[in-house]
């Protein structure tokens, strides 16, 4: 599968692991303000409907599993609360579909609160149920002017989230030889892999599949905004977050407050676009990650082109026989790949990365292989539906279906903008293929004429969504609308990395409503630990 454009509940796993190796080593239209897209529907039972708001339980297996949120250090407990919207918007008054949500109450007293503040942590398929209270100390000042929100969007975790496998049919997933290289019984074995895993789906979850994406999932929040008797939504949104943020700026325009999009991901881009333009994004991050090896003296090469090279002859080697880890599993070429990725997403997991790969070395899998569980969203109790959920959102958004022959045609340009991550991405573009479920169109429409203005945070160094795509969100806005901020770092995103400036220029937008200068820039500051 490609790689999802944010892993924030992943990453929040694999650190646990990381740690350890490194000590051992509306309907249509726009709604007008407080309402939701009509009178005769404001009427109606969604747009009347009371939200009860009660003590959080423990994050279900599809979520991630875990333990129940804790009180934050104020004392201010989690409340959680179910929201029934339409299962098709186009049917207002037909089936519903359970949307989760969580809040954390504001410090802020009547005269200083703003209202809530939504937040998306991208995927699509990342549970905010689940990632909000995680990451909430990162947050913890907007608490003092907003109640901090978020929810589980329709498809995902606990808002009848998506279901393919058992745990025994997604181990196999994972393990299956995404890249085949090694004649047509490799590609046969890959499309008839991909034709069950879809035929899956719709078996489990064909009821949904229609309903789950961008633009429903939109249409949600704003519903959602009603009934948390805000004027306007304000939302911070991260990565495949920022598509939709944008998607909720054109379909309601008038009803956007203070919103910030962090970890833009490019509008413009059909699928395939997008997996060359990751691909040569990952490739760069790596190859940051190589120099800082080689600068600090690690034990992978004496240059970076050394370090490329080890990590080539890995892949190859597991590609052609998977290592055994632990007796009962093995370690593919492929899920080396995703570990490599999804510790390219921080760059405080460097060194984690570096320790993996010595480990790996010398025949010891266990710590590269924990990373490949957090991308795909193994835990103790089985698998999340991430992947399910992420497919599932982006095959109802998009219309491209590729086949073969597309891929062959592109292989040659991955190839050249990753020798590292070329082959997974260009056979990613097969995801969709056989889908039960038509896509909408090729591109997002994230047009907001009319919109107040809109901060666009994009990093130099991104790998998963790189950093041409703000100036692209900005322009596909409108005018006056995008206001591009950007941070010269490395990882995915710029707010979470805890960049003082970012931080700084995104607290004072969203609390005091002071939009940055035009051309605004963070440097980079100095990774901690290893020098």
């Amino acid at each position: 599968m490609p790689t999802r454009r944010t892993t924030a509940a992943a990453l929040l796993s694999g650190a646990v692991l990381l740690s350890a190796s490194l000590a051992a080593c509306g309907p249509a239209g726009e709604g007008g303000a407080g309402g939701g897209g009509g009178e005769e529907d404001d009427r109606g039972r969604i747009w009347a409907q009371s939200l009860t708001w009660k003590d959080c339980p423990a994050p279900s297996p599809l979520q991630g599993g875990g333990d129940a949120p804790q009180p934050l250090p104020d004392g201010t407990r989690w409340q959680c609360a179910t929201l029934r919207a339409p299962l098709d918007w186009d049917r207002p008054d037909g089936e519903t579909v359970d949307v989760a949500l969580i809040r954390a109450a504001s410090r802020a007293d009547a005269a200083d609160r703003i209202g809530s503040l939504l937040f998306n942590f991208g995927g699509p398929g990342e549970s905010g149920v689940a990632t909000l209270p995680a990451l909430a100390p990162d947050y913890e000042q907007l608490r003092s002017r907003y109640d901090l929100v978020s929810f589980d969007p329709r498809g995902v975790g606990a808002s009848a989230g998506v279901t393919c496998l058992d745990a025994e049919a997604a181990q196999a997933t994972d393990e299956q030889d995404g890249t085949p290289d090694d004649g047509d019984d490799e590609v046969t074995a890959l499309l008839q892999a991909r034709q069950r895993y879809a035929d899956a789906c719709e078996r489990e979850s064909g009821r949904v599949l229609p309903h789950v994406g961008t633009e429903d999932a939109a249409r949600d929040m704003d519903l959602l905004r009603h009934l948390l008797g805000d004027d306007k939504l304000h939302y911070f949104g991260i990565s495949y977050g920022t598509e939709l943020g944008g998607v909720y700026a054109h379909l309601f325009p008038r009803n956007v407050g203070r919103a910030v999009l962090d970890g833009v991901v490019d509008p413009t881009l059909d699928q395939m676009e997008g997996a060359l333009a990751q691909a040569g994004g990952f490739q760069m991050a790596f190859e940051h990650f190589a120099r800082w090896c080689v600068d600090t003296g690690c034990a992978l090469g004496d240059t970076p082109e050394e370090v490329t090279r080890l990590v080539m002859e890995l892949e190859e080697k597991l590609d052609d026989e998977p290592l055994s880890v632990g007796g009962e599993r093995v370690f593919t070429g492929s899920q080396f790949v995703d570990a490599v990725i999804q510790a390219l997403y921080l760059k405080t997991a460097w060194p984690a990365l570096e320790v993996g790969l010595q480990l790996l070395a010398a025949d010891e899998g266990e710590t590269l292989l924990g990373l490949a569980d957090a991308l795909s969203g193994r835990h103790a109790g089985g698998y999340s539906d991430q992947e399910d959920a992420q497919t599932a959102v982006t095959c109802a958004d998009r219309s491209d279906r590729y086949t073969v022959d597309d891929v062959l045609e592109q292989a040659a340009a991955f190839e050249k903008a990753s020798p590292i991550f070329g082959d997974t991405m260009v056979w990613g573009a097969l995801e969709c293929t056989d889908w039960p479920v038509r896509g909408k169109a090729e591109h997002p429409d994230v047009s907001a004429p009319g919109a107040p203005p809109i901060l666009l945070v994009g990093n130099t160094g991104d790998p998963a969504t790189p950093y041409e795509g703000a100036a692209r969100m900005a322009e596909r806005l409108g005018k006056g609308v995008g206001v591009e901020l950007t941070y010269e770092g490395e990882g995915h995103g710029a707010y979470d990395s805890g960049n003082t400036c970012v931080r700084k220029a995104v607290n004072a937008y969203l609390l005091d409503g002071t939009v940055p200068a035009a051309g605004a820039v963070c440097e980079r500051e100095p990774l901690q630990g290893k020098e």
